[in-house]
């Protein structure tokens, strides 16, 4: 069965921003790397559009910058699939709406044969959380207070055990923590 990873960027204060963190060769290499070893991802409408508003771009009009354009590319490969209620189409190429509700689409996705499927959403991670359809947290925290923003964590139902699998620490002070989930979230 495949995976649910929650792959996301955060800073040390838990907020989402993608202004916010540091942006540099070694993150999009890891990215990269992250999504050529993946079957799919996973995005919100919000997400998606600002996604697909600059990536085809550069796979179009490389920029020169070998780790950019290499994530660019990994991008543009990488099947997506959309969850939006205001959505009807979407024009990037390998992307797709979702047909079903997120817990449907999710399990069937989790079903299908193939390598893990990657959220990388804010909104979706807190939704799947509630439905228990993560299987690992990769997050990459970045060594930045951001005072406010929108919080990974906010309207988590109940409280959840994690296993810290290892981490990767990066030479700008980025530390990405790979945790699963307890088998028992029950326990105290």
């Amino acid at each position: 069965m495949r995976k649910v990873i929650a792959a996301i960027n955060m800073t040390l204060d838990g907020y989402c921003d993608h202004t916010k963190g540091i942006v540099d060769d070694e993150i999009h290499q890891h990215y990269t790397e992250l999504l050529r070893h993946s079957g799919a991802v996973l995005y919100g409408r919000i997400t998606y559009q600002l996604m697909e508003s600059f990536w085809p771009n550069v796979v179009k009009n490389p920029t020169g910058n070998k780790t950019i354009d290499e994530f660019a590319v990994a991008m543009e490969n990488i099947p997506k699939i959309t969850f939006s209620h205001t959505l009807e189409n979407v024009e990037w190429a390998s992307a797709t709406l979702a047909k079903r509700s997120i817990g449907e689409e999710v399990i069937a996705l989790k079903q299908q044969p193939g390598e893990d499927i990657l959220v990388g959403s804010r909104s979706l991670i807190i939704t799947l959380m509630n439905m228990q359809l993560i299987d690992e947290f990769q997050l990459c925290v970045h060594p930045i207070i951001a005072g406010k923003g929108l919080s990974l964590f906010a309207n988590i139902n109940d409280s959840i055990r994690l296993h810290l699998a290892k981490t990767k620490t990066f030479g700008s002070g980025v530390v990405a923590f790979y945790y699963e989930l307890n088998k028992r979230n029950d326990e105290n």
